[in-house]
């Protein structure tokens, strides 16, 4: 049965499986008519396919008689930063993000160089059907532009941002570790780093497109990585998605810093300058809102997705926010995930710290995460609402699925859009105690 998602993050399938030529046209046709009239910035992750996505996308957006700027191989950040630079009436990133080789997908963004919102989708999709019928005469096609200077402008505005000082950073002359997974990273990462004075030392850094891992940059996933790191006696290792808005960092002793805690290291850097709101999603430490404390600040949450964590940045005038996978949004610049500014945040934290990052690990409030998935059928709902009463005279909050605050731990109960299982995730202050947490509950959904 071949596989396509489809979702408020786009569109996602498996090249020749689900993502075919026929369904890149059909939604992005209809996509078009999202648009309406304009220009729409296109990208691409450098992933093989992602040139045959291309040719196909292109194509159908120019029969709509939407011009297309097209931006070569660069980081999902940096489409979303020149939709709203171009003032564009949309943008699309071909990428699958921490999805292995065989997959790809369409990222849609909004006007606002925006994930659209779960509003605007439903308004796309509820035109899909007919958005093949109105293609454009010859003489009122689309034009299609090269514009190499996409991934130069967003460059130079990270190097840019308020709080950061270049010079330093330069002088103090990090050797750093980088794996970019022969992605989008690979095409702008050296170079940033270097312009920041790096003595860099490059592994999966070719611009093959070949993924030589598994693409997610999880611990399991970067052994070599960390063993890397500590062999060449850097100062800290730097990993980023074949899409580059993840950033996971690794420590000088070749260990992980957290996903977590890459959230957590920008809103203690950025909450120093400024004291403002912060959002994270539902699944993110609570070790941000220890930090957001130690300055007098609010964290708010949303529900997860970054376009959720947008919405509720807005709504609340939030200073900076992001995922706990290693997503940091910093409005400075633009509403998205970006790893070229986690890493400059970093660098200049590292810098004031005067310390190194296993240090300021331990400096950070100390959290473990477990995280549990089990299959449940058809009735996932019923067993929230069952938890939901059990646990009702707790903290509760049901924005997305369930979760519960308790005094020593949290626990984030979510049921799957693509498959009929509960996913379970439980922060304690001890690995053994999340573990054992999260065993508990799993053992609770089966009862």
């Amino acid at each position: 049965m071949p596989t396509l998602m489809v979702s408020v993050s786009g569109i996602r399938g498996i090249v020749g499986d689900g993502l075919d030529p026929h369904r890149i046209t059909k939604y992005a046709s209809a996509y078009a008519d999202f648009c309406g009239s304009g220009k729409i910035v296109v990208g691409s992750d450098g992933r093989i396919s992602g040139e045959m996505v291309k040719n196909v996308l292109t194509g159908t957006l120019l029969a709509k008689g939407n011009d297309v700027i097209d931006i070569g191989i660069c980081p999902t950040p940096t489409v979303l930063y020149n939709v709203k630079k171009l003032k564009a009436a949309g943008g699309i990133q071909i990428s699958a993000s921490h999805n292995p080789n065989e997959w790809n997908a369409l990222k849609l963004l909004n006007s606002e160089g925006e994930f659209m919102t779960p509003e605007q989708n439903k308004q796309m999709l509820a035109n899909l059907e007919n958005a093949q019928t109105n293609y454009k005469p010859w003489n009122k096609l689309g034009t299609l532009t090269k514009y190499d200077e996409g991934l130069k402008n967003h460059l130079k505005d990270v190097l840019a941002l308020k709080h950061i000082n270049v010079e330093a950073i330069r002088k103090r002359k990090f050797k750093v570790l980088l794996d970019c997974v022969n992605g989008a990273g690979s095409y702008v990462m050296p170079e940033f780093l270097e312009k920041l004075g790096c003595e860099v030392v490059k592994i999966n850094c070719e611009k093959t497109g070949v993924f030589p891992r598994l693409p997610e940059p999880i611990p399991e996933n970067l052994n070599e990585t960390m063993k890397a790191v500590k062999e060449n006696k850097c100062d800290l290792g730097i990993v980023v998605d074949p899409d580059v808005d993840r950033l996971v960092l690794i420590t000088d002793k070749g260990e992980p810093f957290g996903e977590e805690n890459t959230i957590t290291l920008a809103v203690n850097f950025v909450l120093s300058k400024v004291k403002r709101n912060v959002v994270v999603n539902l699944s993110t430490s609570r070790s941000v809102e220890d930090v957001a404390a130690g300055y007098g600040c609010k964290v708010f949450r949303s529900p997860v997705g970054e376009a959720n964590v947008v919405l509720k940045m807005k709504e609340v005038n939030a200073i900076i926010g992001g995922e706990g996978s290693g997503g940091v949004i910093y409005p400075a610049l633009h509403f998205g995930r970006d790893a070229l500014v986690g890493t400059v945040l970093t660098l200049q934290q590292l810098l004031e710290f005067g310390g190194t990052l296993s240090e300021f690990k331990n400096s950070l409030p100390q959290y473990f995460i477990a995280k549990k998935k089990i299959e449940i059928g058809n009735n996932a709902d019923e067993i929230l609402e069952i938890l939901k009463t059990k646990y009702s005279n707790e903290k509760i909050n049901t924005d997305d699925g369930l979760r519960i605050d308790f005094e020593d731990h949290w626990v984030h109960f979510r049921k799957s859009n693509t498959e009929p299982i509960i996913r379970c995730i439980v922060e304690a202050e001890s690995e053994k105690d999340a573990e054992e947490k999260a065993e508990k509950y799993l053992k609770e959904i089966l009862n």
